[in-house]
């Protein structure tokens, strides 16, 4: 004995929004490209040229991270300048965050800082915290205009 089941469906006509959907859409896509386009031509505007800096690193002559000894006594004056600086509350974050270089008990301070005024206080800081160790600065005072 077998059960019939009839189901029935029933089509409900839905308005027409084809038209202002497209449009809509449409204008989405047109004002994206131009935000997107206006967006890559200030980007290219203001893109940093780093070559000479670049070309500087990749000399022997000057120290860069890698350069940095293992040595306790170099690790020592590393973090004893490293913590001068971070705990030094007027400093900016960019001066908090130079390169700190120490082989052979020689220290190299390297990278861009906000004022000369800052760079003064980070090699005070230096030769203070690096306990007579010799201090090669080579900061560069980034003034803002």
């Amino acid at each position: 004995m077998g059960v019939l089941v009839a189901i029935s469906y029933t089509v409900i006509p839905q308005p027409q929004t084809k038209g202002p959907m497209k449009r809509t859409l449409l204008a989405i896509v047109c004002l994206s490209t131009l935000s997107l386009a206006a967006f890559a031509s200030d980007n290219e505007k203001t893109k940093p040229d780093n070559t000479a800096t670049n070309e500087r690193d990749r000399s022997s002559e000057t120290k860069t991270s890698g350069d940095q000894s293992n040595s306790s006594a170099d690790l020592k004056i590393t973090q004893a300048i490293r913590q001068a600086l971070m705990k030094d509350r007027e400093l900016s974050t960019t001066a908090k965050n130079i390169k700190v270089i120490t082989a052979n008990g020689q220290v190299t301070l390297r990278g861009p800082i906000k004022t000369a005024q800052e760079k003064a206080r980070v090699d005070q800081l230096a030769r203070s915290a690096a306990g007579g160790a010799q201090i090669d600065d080579q900061l560069d005072v980034k003034e803002s205009n």
